[in-house]
């Protein structure tokens, strides 16, 4: 599910943007994917909403098919390859800012949502 998944968001980001030479589909399902797993992290953490089960389906299953750092590997690797320096270490800087705001921003959000109200 989480393959399909980010086949389909890769493929609606890079159309969106024209077919760009940055990769920002892998950006995208990246930050998604780290606000999720922070989201489902923070439930459990404050509420114990979800099962074991289920976090492990969700963390491992869909978010492991979906999030990329294979991707992000080989994309950064030809950026630099190509003579893209800026893009390249952009991309490197970008991947942790945002993935790692995303699983901070997700979870905040988990931990203060209310499962009761």
């Amino acid at each position: 599910m989480g393959s399909v998944l980010r086949y389909l968001v890769v493929t609606w980001v890079n159309g969106a943007m024209g077919a760009p030479a940055f990769p920002y589909g892998t950006l995208a399902v990246n930050a998604i994917g780290c606000l999720v797993i922070g989201l489902v992290v923070g439930l459990w953490d404050a509420h114990h909403a979800l099962t074991r089960e289920a976090q492990a389906f969700l963390i491992v299953g869909v978010l492991g098919g979906f999030t990329t750092f294979s991707a992000f590997g080989i994309e950064t690797v030809r950026l630099l390859r190509d003579g893209a320096y800026v893009a390249g270490f952009a991309n490197v800087f970008l991947q942790l800012a945002i993935g790692l705001s995303a699983v901070a921003v997700g979870l905040r959000i988990g931990q203060a949502f209310r499962p009761d109200v």
